[in-house]
């Protein structure tokens, strides 16, 4: 049995809106080095956690941070890097939902996607502002993630971590070696 979260979920997603507008305002900026050097280890790190740990499923543990910490120091600083760099800022909120909020796998995988999809419409919203968004490819990938996110989730449903740990391991890990090729 999954437990209902008891905090304040639209806060944590205007905070993650806001991280993400901020962080959309300034892409003009030269990404940076150390991240873009760090960010391949971070994710095999990540990557080894979930493939690694014992006794990480679908059941809460006791939470590490409040939810209002959480919402006002984990949320908006990946939300931030996922407006100014971006691969990789799921992977990030899982481990902090797993490891500083204490939520099981498939809870802290339905709050990944809420401030994902929130992270969307805050990059959504500082790129239409500045009059930069490409429309017709926007909408293409938002009709494809949708699809992919009712197809995961009703597997998610059925599953759980047994489905979403070995996923979060091989696209965490396929995308540190993406980042790492293109850095040869």
């Amino acid at each position: 049995p999954i437990s209902r979260s008891k905090a304040p979920i639209p806060p944590i997603s205007r905070s993650k809106v806001r991280g993400r507008g901020g962080a959309a305002s300034v892409t003009g900026m030269d990404e940076p080095t150390l991240l873009r050097v760090a960010l391949p280890v971070l994710l095999i790190g990540i990557a080894l956690f979930f493939a690694l740990k014992p006794g990480l499923g679908d059941l809460d543990r006791a939470a590490r941070l409040t939810p209002a910490v959480f919402g006002l120091t984990v949320v908006p600083a990946v939300g931030f890097y996922d407006g100014l760099i971006g691969p990789g800022a799921g992977a990030f909120y899982m481990m902090g939902f797993v490891t500083l909020a204490g939520y099981g796998i498939l809870k802290a995988t339905a709050h990944t996607k809420l401030l994902n999809f929130a992270s969307n419409i805050g990059g959504l919203a500082a790129f239409a502002l500045t009059g930069n968004p490409l429309w017709a490819l926007g909408l293409m990938m938002g009709a494809g993630q949708m699809a992919g996110a009712w197809l995961g989730a009703r597997l998610a449903m059925r599953i759980g971590a047994r489905v979403i740990k070995p996923l979060l391991v091989v696209t965490s890990s396929a995308l540190a070696l993406r980042l790492l090729w293109q850095m040869l």
